[in-house]
């Protein structure tokens, strides 16, 4: 499937819980991001819904704000392009839309931009505002 256009700048991993600080070259996988075998990515218009439908139960989650153009570039965690591996941000279709799927790399402090905290008020679409 192709990337949504215009690219966006900015992709966002969601996190239940507080992610170790200072963030590690390789952040450990969720069992589902394991299980499906990619880091499951949400542009700023997803990470509302993905929210509500996904942790709609919890009061707080952490957001990592990852810059686009770092992980098409096949920026590792570690902060390097490793030749040897093949890492790729593709864009697959999901029942309610087209999501990024980061391959072959991991998040950490070498490509995540920053980590937010974000307090539920309400629902997660009210509480979240980004750019």
């Amino acid at each position: 499937m192709p990337a949504p256009l215009p690219l966006p700048t900015y992709l966002y991993k969601i996190l239940p819980s507080a992610p170790p600080s200072p963030l590690p070259a390789r952040l450990p996988l969720s069992d589902l991001d394991r299980t499906d075998g990619y880091i499951h990515l949400s542009t700023s218009e997803q990470v509302p819904g993905t929210a509500d439908k996904f942790f709609g139960k919890v009061s707080e989650l952490w957001l990592l704000k990852i810059k686009y153009e770092v992980l098409a570039a096949g920026t590792d965690g570690d902060g390097e392009v490793h030749a040897d591996k093949k890492a790729e941000v593709r864009w697959e279709e999901v029942g309610r839309g087209c999501f990024a799927h980061l391959y072959g790399a991991d998040l950490g402090i070498g490509n995540v931009q920053s980590v937010d905290k974000i307090e539920k008020s309400g629902s997660w679409a009210k509480s979240l505002s980004l750019e």
